[in-house]
C-alpha cells in the first residue's frame, strides 16, 4: 500500500534491519551461497547497495534510468563491503527524508511512477533480502511483524507478475498454518 503514512518509518526500519545483517557477515562468508539463485552474499549485498545508490539521483535529482546509465553496475562494495553498504544506505535514507521527497515522481525503467510506490518497492526488497542474507549467514531469520505486514500489502497486488519478470522464483504453497512471514516468503518463491 504505497499510500502508507508510515512509509518512511518502514523504509528506515528495513534499512536498519538489512544494515544489522550486513554488519553480521563474517569475513569468510562473503562468498557463501544465498537463497537467491546464483548470488553469493557479496552479490546480494552489492545488489542492495546498488539499489540504494540509485535513490538520490532518481528521487532527489529527478534523473532517469537512461541518464544514470551504468553508473551503478558492477561491484559497488569495493575492498570494504560493510563501509560501502553503510555509505549507500545513508545516501538512500537522506534522499528519502528530504522534505517532499515522497510527493515527487520517479523515472524508472518502466516509466514514471510515484516516489511513494518506489519507496514501497525499495522497502519490500530490503525486507525480503534481509531474510535471504540472514539465511545465508546463519543469523536470526525472524523479520519484524510490521515489516512483514508492510511487504505483504505492497507485493500482493502484483505478486503474480514478479515470477514472470524472472527476478523472483515462482510462488510456492505455504505449509498449513503458516505465519505471515512464511506466507510472504512463499509468495516470493522462497523455500523455507
Amino acid at each position: 500500500m504505497t499510500d502508507d503514512p508510515n512509509l518512511l518509518e518502514r523504509h528506515g526500519e528495513a534499512l536498519d534491519l538489512f544494515t544489522d545483517r550486513v554488519h553480521a557477515v563474517r569475513a569468510d562468508q562473503w562468498d557463501a551461497a544465498t537463497p537467491c539463485t546464483d548470488w553469493t552474499v557479496h552479490d546480494l549485498v552489492n545488489h542492495l547497495a546498488s539499489e540504494q545508490l540509485w535513490v538520490p539521483p532518481l528521487l532527489r535529482d529527478g534523473a532517469t534510468t537512461q541518464s544514470v546509465g551504468d553508473a551503478f553496475d558492477g561491484d559497488m562494495l569495493g575492498p570494504d563491503p560493510v563501509a560501502s553498504w553503510d555509505t549507500a544506505a545513508a545516501a538512500s535514507r537522506a534522499a528519502c527524508r528530504e522534505p517532499g521527497a515522497l510527493d515527487r515522481t520517479v523515472h524508472l525503467s518502466f516509466g514514471e511512477t510515484s516516489a511513494a510506490f518506489y519507496g514501497g518497492q525499495m522497502t519490500t526488497d530490503l525486507v525480503v533480502h534481509a531474510w535471504d542474507l540472514s539465511r545465508a549467514i546463519g543469523a536470526d531469520e525472524t523479520l519484524p511483524a510490521d515489516l512483514v505486514d508492510f511487504a505483504m500489502s505492497e507485493v500482493s497486488p502484483y505478486a503474480d507478475e514478479l515470477a514472470k519478470s524472472g527476478l523472483f522464483a515462482p510462488a510456492v504453497e505455504p505449509p498449513a498454518g503458516a505465519d505471515a512471514q512464511m506466507r510472504l516468503l512463499s509468495l516470493l518463491g522462497r523455500r523455507v
